[in-house]
């Protein structure tokens, strides 16, 4: 019997509700059909009645399995939207959060504050943070990574935005030489006790972009000290959400001469400003 694409995404919301909340299952059903397929709400309100082709069932078909087990919709689709702006992602990067969002707009603003003129952004992975500073100001850009997949990754995505970046494959500012300038990241913070009781989807994610030793706090400890021995004017983290006050301390005794913590949407520690 025909199926027409009316049918087909109610069934297909039905699917996901199998496995998601059934408000985020239609929701996800309305981003396959926007971004997987191509075709928007309103062109489903105008053809809806029509009947659904071999190849777009096959399509769907083969995502399905995939994402019942849990894999994440950006990594089946291939990219994701930060900032308006399409990223490729695999399993290689992590998959941009809106909360990142708030470190760039952080970072924008202390940037402009301190009339900077250069920043590196460390632990790159996908690219979006270096990108979205290289596009949206003047200022010249350097990413760091030590991942050779994702900083392959970051790579592309540059140069598919039109970003001019100075890339630098390492371990935190190891490979960045002088001067700095401003210091952003969003560096693995999550305690690697937490593992066992985090979603599933996450199981996707590269462990070595999530977690960090030292409860989570390690590596954003270790680069706060980097930053202010080379002088940086100023390094922005984005932080677990019970993160603030002990990286604030451990900040203070690097010799950061003020620290502020923004907190998120949800009013948890979020983004840690130093200022030297």
């Amino acid at each position: 019997m025909p199926q027409t694409y009316h049918q087909f995404r109610l069934d297909l919301a039905s699917e996901l509700a199998g496995f998601l909340d059934p408000e985020e299952a239609q929701a996800e059903g309305f981003r396959w059909f926007e971004e997987g397929l191509g075709l928007s709400r309103s062109w489903l309100a105008v053809h809806g009645t029509e009947e659904v082709p071999v190849g777009v069932r096959r399509k769907v078909g083969s995502w399905l399995p995939r994402r019942r087990k849990g894999e994440p919709w950006a990594y089946i689709l291939g990219w994701s939207l930060f900032r308006a702006r399409r990223f490729k992602v695999t399993t290689d990067t992590l998959i941009p959060r809106p909360e990142t969002e708030l470190l760039v707009e952080a970072a924008l603003e202390v940037g402009w504050r301190l009339k900077v003129d250069r920043c590196v952004d460390v632990g790159t992975g996908s690219g979006i943070i270096a990108v979205s500073l290289a596009l949206e100001t003047g200022w010249k850009v350097a990413a760091s990574e030590l991942s050779p997949g994702a900083l392959a990754v970051a790579r592309k995505n540059a140069k598919q935005l039109g970003a001019v970046i100075r890339f630098h494959e390492g371990s935190l500012l190891e490979p960045v030489p002088d001067p700095l300038g401003l210091v952003v990241a969003n560096l693995p913070y999550v305690d690697p006790a937490e593992q066992p009781t985090l979603q599933r989807e996450l199981a996707f994610e590269p462990p070595s972009a999530l977690f960090a030793p030292d409860r989570g706090l390690a590596l954003s400890s270790a680069l706060l000290l980097q930053a202010r021995a080379r002088h940086s004017p100023g390094c922005l983290l984005e932080i677990g959400a019970d993160q603030g006050g002990e990286l604030c301390r451990r900040a203070m005794g690097t010799g950061w001469r003020k620290v502020m913590i923004h907190q998120d949407f949800a009013g948890h520690d979020r983004i840690l400003v130093a200022l030297a």
